[in-house]
Protein backbone atom coordinates (compact mmCIF):
# COMPACT_ATOMS: atom_id res chain seq x y z
CA UNK A 1 0.00 0.00 0.00
CA UNK A 2 1.70 3.60 -1.10
CA UNK A 3 2.95 5.48 2.14
CA UNK A 4 0.96 8.45 0.94
CA UNK A 5 -2.55 7.09 1.88
CA UNK A 6 -1.10 6.13 4.91
CA UNK A 7 -2.20 9.33 6.94
CA UNK A 8 -4.22 9.27 9.81
CA UNK A 9 -4.49 12.96 10.46
CA UNK A 10 -6.98 13.55 7.33
CA UNK A 11 -9.92 11.79 6.16
CA UNK A 12 -9.79 9.46 3.04
CA UNK A 13 -11.95 9.73 0.34
CA UNK A 14 -12.37 6.95 -1.93
CA UNK A 15 -14.55 6.97 -5.27
CA UNK A 16 -17.46 4.15 -4.46
CA UNK A 17 -18.67 1.89 -7.14
CA UNK A 18 -22.63 2.21 -4.98
CA UNK A 19 -24.62 4.70 -7.28
CA UNK A 20 -27.54 5.98 -5.77
CA UNK A 21 -30.33 7.76 -7.43
CA UNK A 22 -29.60 11.79 -8.56
CA UNK A 23 -30.60 14.22 -6.44
CA UNK A 24 -34.33 15.01 -5.86
CA UNK A 25 -35.87 11.51 -7.88
CA UNK A 26 -36.20 8.92 -5.39
CA UNK A 27 -36.66 8.53 -1.38
CA UNK A 28 -34.84 5.44 -0.32
CA UNK A 29 -32.97 4.03 2.37
CA UNK A 30 -29.44 3.26 2.81
CA UNK A 31 -27.89 0.93 5.56
CA UNK A 32 -24.69 -0.38 6.22
CA UNK A 33 -22.59 -0.89 9.45
CA UNK A 34 -20.73 1.53 11.12
CA UNK A 35 -17.66 3.61 9.65
CA UNK A 36 -18.95 1.78 6.01
CA UNK A 37 -18.63 5.63 4.40
CA UNK A 38 -22.05 5.73 4.14
CA UNK A 39 -22.43 9.94 5.61
CA UNK A 40 -19.85 10.43 3.51
CA UNK A 41 -21.35 8.68 0.20
CA UNK A 42 -24.25 11.26 0.89
CA UNK A 43 -22.34 14.31 0.98
CA UNK A 44 -20.36 13.64 -2.09
CA UNK A 45 -23.93 12.69 -3.81
CA UNK A 46 -25.76 15.76 -2.31
CA UNK A 47 -24.06 18.52 -1.55
CA UNK A 48 -26.92 21.01 -1.52
CA UNK A 49 -29.34 18.43 0.45
CA UNK A 50 -31.26 19.40 3.89
CA UNK A 51 -29.35 17.05 6.31
CA UNK A 52 -30.52 15.72 9.62
CA UNK A 53 -28.36 14.56 11.65
CA UNK A 54 -29.54 12.31 14.69
CA UNK A 55 -26.17 11.43 16.24
CA UNK A 56 -25.99 14.78 17.46
CA UNK A 57 -28.02 14.48 21.10
CA UNK A 58 -29.67 18.07 20.40
CA UNK A 59 -31.43 17.24 17.17
CA UNK A 60 -32.41 13.72 18.58
CA UNK A 61 -33.92 14.77 21.78
CA UNK A 62 -36.00 17.09 19.71
CA UNK A 63 -37.54 14.52 17.10
CA UNK A 64 -37.68 11.82 19.52
CA UNK A 65 -40.22 13.89 21.29
CA UNK A 66 -42.00 15.60 18.88
CA UNK A 67 -41.85 13.86 15.91
CA UNK A 68 -44.23 15.74 14.06
CA UNK A 69 -41.52 18.84 14.21
CA UNK A 70 -40.29 17.29 10.43
CA UNK A 71 -43.30 17.73 9.06
CA UNK A 72 -44.06 21.13 10.47
CA UNK A 73 -40.75 22.42 9.88
CA UNK A 74 -40.62 21.23 6.12
CA UNK A 75 -44.07 22.40 5.20
CA UNK A 76 -43.04 26.10 7.07
CA UNK A 77 -40.20 26.23 5.03
CA UNK A 78 -40.86 24.11 1.79
CA UNK A 79 -37.45 23.02 0.36
CA UNK A 80 -36.64 23.26 -3.04
CA UNK A 81 -38.23 19.82 -4.63
CA UNK A 82 -34.81 18.92 -6.52
CA UNK A 83 -33.50 19.33 -2.97
CA UNK A 84 -32.82 15.82 -1.14
CA UNK A 85 -33.54 15.82 2.96
CA UNK A 86 -31.05 13.49 4.49
CA UNK A 87 -31.65 11.92 7.55
CA UNK A 88 -28.53 10.33 9.31
CA UNK A 89 -29.11 7.37 11.58
CA UNK A 90 -32.63 6.96 11.18
CA UNK A 91 -33.16 3.83 13.32
CA UNK A 92 -32.81 6.24 16.08
CA UNK A 93 -36.05 7.53 15.63
CA UNK A 94 -38.02 5.38 13.82
CA UNK A 95 -41.52 7.26 14.74
CA UNK A 96 -40.42 10.00 12.26
CA UNK A 97 -41.02 7.38 9.23
CA UNK A 98 -44.69 8.06 9.60
CA UNK A 99 -44.19 12.27 8.88
CA UNK A 100 -41.99 11.03 6.32
CA UNK A 101 -44.46 8.97 4.61
CA UNK A 102 -46.90 11.57 4.92
CA UNK A 103 -44.36 14.52 3.22
CA UNK A 104 -43.66 11.78 0.29
CA UNK A 105 -47.50 11.29 -0.22
CA UNK A 106 -48.72 14.78 0.26
CA UNK A 107 -45.46 17.30 -0.58
CA UNK A 108 -43.27 15.05 -3.14
CA UNK A 109 -40.39 15.21 -1.37
CA UNK A 110 -37.23 13.35 -1.23
CA UNK A 111 -35.92 11.50 1.35
CA UNK A 112 -31.81 9.63 2.06
CA UNK A 113 -32.85 7.39 5.13
CA UNK A 114 -29.40 6.28 5.90
CA UNK A 115 -28.35 4.19 9.39
CA UNK A 116 -27.16 1.25 10.41
CA UNK A 117 -29.28 -0.89 12.11
CA UNK A 118 -33.11 -1.74 10.85
CA UNK A 119 -33.41 -3.68 14.28
CA UNK A 120 -35.36 -1.39 15.84
CA UNK A 121 -37.31 -0.47 13.09
CA UNK A 122 -38.65 -3.69 12.06
CA UNK A 123 -39.23 -4.99 15.88
CA UNK A 124 -40.91 -1.89 16.21
CA UNK A 125 -43.21 -2.49 13.62
CA UNK A 126 -42.26 0.60 11.91
CA UNK A 127 -43.24 2.36 9.10
CA UNK A 128 -41.09 1.27 6.27
CA UNK A 129 -42.95 3.85 3.72
CA UNK A 130 -44.61 0.60 2.27
CA UNK A 131 -42.39 0.31 -0.96
CA UNK A 132 -42.21 4.12 -1.49
CA UNK A 133 -38.55 4.33 -0.78
CA UNK A 134 -35.67 1.97 -2.73
CA UNK A 135 -33.35 -0.19 -0.78
CA UNK A 136 -29.68 0.27 -0.89
CA UNK A 137 -26.90 -1.36 1.24
CA UNK A 138 -23.12 0.15 1.53
CA UNK A 139 -20.52 -2.68 2.38
CA UNK A 140 -16.70 -1.66 3.25
CA UNK A 141 -13.99 -0.95 0.42
CA UNK A 142 -14.10 -3.06 -2.34
CA UNK A 143 -11.09 -3.67 -4.97
CA UNK A 144 -12.22 -1.41 -7.50
CA UNK A 145 -12.53 1.97 -5.19
CA UNK A 146 -9.26 1.28 -4.50
CA UNK A 147 -7.66 1.21 -7.11
CA UNK A 148 -4.23 1.19 -7.26
CA UNK A 149 -4.21 1.76 -3.35
CA UNK A 150 -5.37 -1.78 -3.37
CA UNK A 151 -3.23 -4.55 -1.18
CA UNK A 152 -4.47 -7.63 -0.92
CA UNK A 153 -2.55 -8.34 2.21
CA UNK A 154 -3.03 -5.26 3.66
CA UNK A 155 -6.99 -5.87 3.18
CA UNK A 156 -6.84 -9.30 4.58
CA UNK A 157 -5.53 -7.84 7.64
CA UNK A 158 -6.91 -4.51 8.11
CA UNK A 159 -10.41 -4.88 6.74
CA UNK A 160 -12.53 -2.83 4.30
CA UNK A 161 -13.88 -0.21 6.76
CA UNK A 162 -11.82 3.05 5.10
CA UNK A 163 -10.85 4.95 7.80
CA UNK A 164 -9.31 1.44 8.93
CA UNK A 165 -7.93 0.48 5.88
CA UNK A 166 -5.84 3.27 5.30
CA UNK A 167 -4.61 4.17 8.88
CA UNK A 168 -1.07 2.87 9.73
CA UNK A 169 -2.32 2.18 13.71
CA UNK A 170 -5.13 -0.54 11.73
CA UNK A 171 -4.83 -3.06 14.58
CA UNK A 172 -5.12 -0.39 17.68
CA UNK A 173 -8.17 0.78 15.12
CA UNK A 174 -10.03 -2.63 15.35
CA UNK A 175 -9.35 -3.00 18.84
CA UNK A 176 -11.50 0.40 19.31
CA UNK A 177 -14.41 -0.50 16.96
CA UNK A 178 -14.81 -3.51 18.68
CA UNK A 179 -14.83 -2.42 21.97
CA UNK A 180 -16.81 0.82 21.07
CA UNK A 181 -19.07 -0.25 18.91
CA UNK A 182 -19.59 -4.23 18.76
CA UNK A 183 -19.80 -4.36 22.09
CA UNK A 184 -20.82 -0.93 24.43
CA UNK A 185 -23.09 0.55 21.69
CA UNK A 186 -25.04 -2.69 21.56
CA UNK A 187 -25.19 -2.95 24.92
CA UNK A 188 -26.32 0.78 25.22
CA UNK A 189 -29.11 -0.35 22.47
CA UNK A 190 -30.04 -2.55 25.21
CA UNK A 191 -30.03 -5.37 22.27
CA UNK A 192 -27.99 -7.32 24.96
CA UNK A 193 -28.67 -8.39 28.95
CA UNK A 194 -24.72 -9.24 29.27
CA UNK A 195 -21.98 -7.32 27.62
CA UNK A 196 -19.24 -10.00 28.78
CA UNK A 197 -21.79 -12.86 27.75
CA UNK A 198 -22.17 -11.05 24.09
CA UNK A 199 -18.70 -10.41 24.31
CA UNK A 200 -17.68 -14.25 24.86
CA UNK A 201 -20.37 -14.76 21.96
CA UNK A 202 -18.53 -12.79 19.77
CA UNK A 203 -14.82 -14.75 20.27
CA UNK A 204 -16.70 -17.82 19.60
CA UNK A 205 -19.00 -17.14 16.38
CA UNK A 206 -15.26 -15.29 15.03
CA UNK A 207 -13.95 -19.02 15.36
CA UNK A 208 -16.77 -19.81 13.12
CA UNK A 209 -16.58 -17.35 10.07
CA UNK A 210 -17.16 -18.16 7.03
CA UNK A 211 -18.60 -22.00 8.16
CA UNK A 212 -21.80 -23.44 8.97
CA UNK A 213 -22.81 -22.44 12.36
CA UNK A 214 -23.17 -25.02 15.03
CA UNK A 215 -25.49 -23.51 17.74
CA UNK A 216 -24.68 -26.27 19.97
CA UNK A 217 -21.14 -25.74 20.35
CA UNK A 218 -20.87 -22.13 20.34
CA UNK A 219 -23.53 -22.30 23.51
CA UNK A 220 -21.75 -24.63 25.41
CA UNK A 221 -18.61 -22.67 24.68
CA UNK A 222 -20.59 -19.46 25.88
CA UNK A 223 -21.99 -20.60 28.32
CA UNK A 224 -25.63 -20.23 27.35
CA UNK A 225 -28.80 -21.69 25.44
CA UNK A 226 -28.96 -22.33 22.37
CA UNK A 227 -31.55 -20.32 21.35
CA UNK A 228 -29.79 -17.52 22.84
CA UNK A 229 -26.52 -18.22 20.09
CA UNK A 230 -29.64 -18.09 17.48
CA UNK A 231 -30.70 -14.82 19.42
CA UNK A 232 -27.07 -13.50 19.48
CA UNK A 233 -26.59 -13.97 15.53
CA UNK A 234 -30.13 -12.33 14.60
CA UNK A 235 -28.43 -9.16 16.45
CA UNK A 236 -25.67 -9.61 13.94
CA UNK A 237 -27.64 -9.45 10.92
CA UNK A 238 -30.38 -6.88 12.37
CA UNK A 239 -27.47 -4.25 13.33
CA UNK A 240 -25.60 -5.23 9.45
CA UNK A 241 -22.53 -6.56 11.28
CA UNK A 242 -23.06 -10.40 9.29
CA UNK A 243 -24.80 -12.17 6.94
CA UNK A 244 -26.20 -15.47 5.91
CA UNK A 245 -24.87 -17.42 3.27
CA UNK A 246 -27.35 -19.67 1.97
CA UNK A 247 -26.85 -23.09 0.42
CA UNK A 248 -27.81 -23.58 -3.21
CA UNK A 249 -30.75 -25.55 -3.79
CA UNK A 250 -32.28 -26.93 -6.76
CA UNK A 251 -33.51 -30.44 -7.59
CA UNK A 252 -29.54 -31.80 -8.09
CA UNK A 253 -28.93 -35.77 -8.04
CA UNK A 254 -27.15 -36.41 -5.25
CA UNK A 255 -28.20 -35.02 -1.35
CA UNK A 256 -26.78 -31.40 -0.53
CA UNK A 257 -26.55 -29.67 2.88
CA UNK A 258 -28.45 -26.84 2.97
CA UNK A 259 -27.55 -25.55 6.63
CA UNK A 260 -25.90 -21.86 5.84
CA UNK A 261 -22.79 -20.50 6.38
CA UNK A 262 -22.47 -16.75 7.94
CA UNK A 263 -20.06 -14.41 7.29
CA UNK A 264 -18.82 -11.12 9.21
CA UNK A 265 -18.95 -8.11 7.14
CA UNK A 266 -15.41 -7.42 7.92
CA UNK A 267 -12.20 -9.30 7.53
CA UNK A 268 -10.96 -6.91 10.23
CA UNK A 269 -12.97 -7.28 12.94
CA UNK A 270 -12.82 -11.48 12.27
CA UNK A 271 -9.12 -11.33 12.73
CA UNK A 272 -9.44 -9.02 16.12
CA UNK A 273 -12.11 -11.45 17.70
CA UNK A 274 -10.61 -14.40 16.60
CA UNK A 275 -7.34 -12.84 17.60
CA UNK A 276 -5.43 -13.47 14.37
CA UNK A 277 -2.66 -10.87 13.89
CA UNK A 278 -0.42 -10.36 11.25
CA UNK A 279 -1.37 -12.90 8.88
CA UNK A 280 1.01 -13.78 6.19
CA UNK A 281 0.75 -15.66 3.28
CA UNK A 282 0.88 -19.65 3.08
CA UNK A 283 -1.21 -20.44 6.52
CA UNK A 284 -4.34 -21.05 7.60
CA UNK A 285 -5.57 -18.13 8.40
CA UNK A 286 -4.67 -16.45 5.71
CA UNK A 287 -6.37 -18.73 3.59
CA UNK A 288 -9.77 -18.03 5.59
CA UNK A 289 -9.19 -14.40 5.40
CA UNK A 290 -8.72 -14.85 1.50
CA UNK A 291 -12.19 -16.71 1.16
CA UNK A 292 -13.26 -13.72 3.37
CA UNK A 293 -12.14 -11.37 0.37
CA UNK A 294 -13.70 -13.14 -2.20
CA UNK A 295 -16.50 -13.31 -0.62
CA UNK A 296 -16.65 -9.69 -0.32
CA UNK A 297 -16.03 -8.42 -3.57
CA UNK A 298 -18.61 -10.87 -4.98
CA UNK A 299 -21.04 -9.48 -2.62
CA UNK A 300 -20.35 -5.98 -3.06
CA UNK A 301 -20.47 -6.48 -6.53
CA UNK A 302 -23.84 -7.73 -6.45
CA UNK A 303 -25.11 -5.23 -4.48
CA UNK A 304 -23.51 -2.98 -6.51
CA UNK A 305 -24.78 -3.57 -10.09
CA UNK A 306 -28.61 -4.18 -8.79
CA UNK A 307 -28.81 -6.34 -6.14
CA UNK A 308 -30.82 -9.57 -8.40
CA UNK A 309 -28.58 -12.17 -8.45
CA UNK A 310 -28.60 -14.56 -5.36
CA UNK A 311 -25.23 -15.75 -3.95
CA UNK A 312 -24.87 -18.96 -2.43
CA UNK A 313 -22.24 -21.81 -1.17
CA UNK A 314 -23.13 -25.50 -2.59
CA UNK A 315 -21.58 -28.84 -0.49
CA UNK A 316 -22.84 -32.38 -0.96
CA UNK A 317 -23.17 -34.42 2.15
CA UNK A 318 -19.96 -36.20 0.95
CA UNK A 319 -18.43 -32.66 2.38
CA UNK A 320 -17.23 -31.96 -1.09
CA UNK A 321 -18.24 -28.19 -1.94
CA UNK A 322 -17.67 -25.14 -3.88
CA UNK A 323 -17.12 -21.60 -2.07
CA UNK A 324 -19.31 -19.92 -4.42
CA UNK A 325 -22.49 -20.26 -6.56
CA UNK A 326 -23.44 -16.86 -8.29
CA UNK A 327 -26.66 -16.59 -9.70
CA UNK A 328 -28.54 -19.86 -11.17
CA UNK A 329 -25.40 -21.38 -12.01
CA UNK A 330 -23.96 -18.57 -13.74
CA UNK A 331 -20.71 -18.48 -12.05
CA UNK A 332 -19.27 -20.93 -9.65
CA UNK A 333 -15.77 -19.79 -7.83
CA UNK A 334 -13.30 -21.43 -5.50
CA UNK A 335 -10.66 -19.28 -3.33
CA UNK A 336 -7.95 -20.73 -2.77
CA UNK A 337 -4.83 -18.54 -1.43
CA UNK A 338 -2.28 -20.88 -2.71
CA UNK A 339 0.26 -19.96 -5.49
CA UNK A 340 0.10 -23.06 -7.09
CA UNK A 341 -2.99 -24.89 -7.80
CA UNK A 342 -3.30 -28.85 -8.71
CA UNK A 343 -5.96 -31.03 -9.26
CA UNK A 344 -7.60 -31.23 -5.37
CA UNK A 345 -8.69 -28.07 -5.05
CA UNK A 346 -10.76 -28.75 -8.30
CA UNK A 347 -12.41 -31.77 -7.09
CA UNK A 348 -15.27 -29.96 -5.98
CA UNK A 349 -16.04 -27.69 -9.39
CA UNK A 350 -15.77 -30.92 -11.04
CA UNK A 351 -18.32 -32.48 -8.67
CA UNK A 352 -20.91 -29.83 -9.53
CA UNK A 353 -20.29 -29.65 -12.93
CA UNK A 354 -21.47 -33.40 -12.75
CA UNK A 355 -24.49 -32.47 -10.97
CA UNK A 356 -25.20 -29.08 -13.16
CA UNK A 357 -23.80 -29.44 -16.68
CA UNK A 358 -25.55 -25.92 -17.52
CA UNK A 359 -22.95 -24.28 -15.21
CA UNK A 360 -21.32 -21.30 -17.01
CA UNK A 361 -18.23 -20.81 -15.77
CA UNK A 362 -16.04 -22.38 -12.95
CA UNK A 363 -13.14 -20.32 -11.42
CA UNK A 364 -10.18 -21.18 -8.93
CA UNK A 365 -9.07 -17.90 -7.43
CA UNK A 366 -5.97 -18.03 -6.08
CA UNK A 367 -2.44 -16.30 -5.84
CA UNK A 368 -0.67 -17.84 -8.77
CA UNK A 369 1.22 -15.08 -11.18
CA UNK A 370 -0.89 -16.24 -14.54
CA UNK A 371 -3.85 -17.60 -15.22
CA UNK A 372 -4.63 -20.83 -17.40
CA UNK A 373 -6.98 -22.75 -18.10
CA UNK A 374 -7.66 -26.83 -17.62
CA UNK A 375 -8.90 -29.02 -20.28
CA UNK A 376 -12.51 -29.59 -18.83
CA UNK A 377 -13.08 -25.87 -18.83
CA UNK A 378 -12.20 -24.62 -15.10
CA UNK A 379 -10.47 -21.64 -15.19
CA UNK A 380 -7.03 -20.66 -12.49
CA UNK A 381 -7.53 -16.70 -11.88
CA UNK A 382 -4.50 -14.57 -10.40
CA UNK A 383 -6.79 -12.39 -7.65
CA UNK A 384 -5.94 -9.57 -9.77
CA UNK A 385 -7.81 -10.88 -12.82
CA UNK A 386 -10.34 -12.10 -10.69
CA UNK A 387 -10.59 -8.12 -9.55
CA UNK A 388 -10.53 -7.07 -13.01
CA UNK A 389 -12.67 -9.41 -14.95
CA UNK A 390 -15.73 -8.59 -11.90
CA UNK A 391 -15.75 -4.98 -11.57
CA UNK A 392 -15.85 -5.15 -15.43
CA UNK A 393 -18.36 -7.23 -15.97
CA UNK A 394 -16.72 -9.52 -17.73
CA UNK A 395 -16.44 -12.62 -14.85
CA UNK A 396 -20.82 -12.41 -14.76
CA UNK A 397 -22.71 -10.03 -16.05
CA UNK A 398 -25.31 -8.12 -14.22
CA UNK A 399 -28.87 -9.68 -14.05
CA UNK A 400 -31.24 -7.80 -17.10
CA UNK A 401 -27.96 -6.07 -18.58
CA UNK A 402 -28.63 -8.04 -21.51
CA UNK A 403 -32.25 -5.96 -21.65
CA UNK A 404 -30.87 -2.37 -20.69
Amino acid sequence: MSTAKLRDNMKLIYQRSLVLPKTGTESFFLWGPRQCGKSTLLQQCFPDAIWIDLLKSDVFHRYSVRPELLRLELETAPPDPARQVVIDEIQKVPQLLDEIHWLIENRGLKFALCGSSARKVRRGKANLLGGRALRYELRGLNAMELGDDFDLDHMLNAGYLPDIYGSSQYLMRLRSYVSDYLKEEIAAEGLVRSLPMFSEFLEAASLSDGSSVNYTSIARDCGVSSNTVKGYFQILEDTLLGRWLPAYRTRAKRRVLTTPKFYFFDVGIVNHLAGRFLLRRGSDQYGRAFEHWVYHELASYIECTGGLDRLSFWRLSTGHEVDFVVGDMRLAVEAKSSARIHASHMKGLRLLKQEHPHISRRVVVCLETKGWCTEDGIEVMPAGDFVRQLWSSELVSPVGSDQR
